[in-house]
């Protein structure tokens, strides 16, 4: 490493000027902000993580570069939507934490959800509430109440 100082060089930073601003010999270069693909996607799901993890995955020999963006999109549209459903079926049960119950009641009920996931199973979910009709007392008819309130 050399000992001559930065002023010696001529290179220094400029801090009058511009923040992100270099002065290499007199000449002023602008850097650029760096800005991930999540962010120029609009997206929370992160863009490069899902991209490496299709590279080391071996899925394919060569990955594009809107495929990561487009796998990131639509699982993030798909968790927001069984987060908006569990949050509901949280609030029906007066609650304001989301449990894994509350994500298995979001999931069965909804018919779309439960057809892609239907082999998933969900620690701590619990089971749908459900009584056979066998099991129920049998209902009665208009005819058969007219009758009883005949017969008082």
């Amino acid at each position: 490493m050399s000992t001559r100082s930065r002023k010696e060089t001529g290179i220094r930073k400029d801090t009058s000027s511009k923040k992100n601003a270099k002065v290499i010999s007199r000449k002023v270069i602008e850097e650029k902000k760096l800005t991930s693909r999540s962010v120029r996607a609009g997206l929370q799901f992160p863009v490069g993580r899902i991209h490496r993890l299709l590279r080391k995955g071996n899925y394919a020999p060569h990955i594009g570069s809107g495929a990561p963006v487009f796998l990131a999109a639509t699982i993030e549209y798909l968790v927001a939507e069984i987060v908006e459903l569990a949050g509901n079926a949280a609030e029906d049960n007066r609650k304001k934490r989301i449990s894994p119950r509350h994500l298995q009641l979001a999931i069965r009920n909804d018919d779309e959800l439960h057809k892609l996931l239907e082999d998933v199973t969900i620690a701590q979910g619990g089971v749908l509430p459900n009584i056979h009709k066998v099991l129920l007392p049998p209902q009665k008819t208009k005819n058969e109440k007219d009758n009883q309130s005949e017969e008082k």
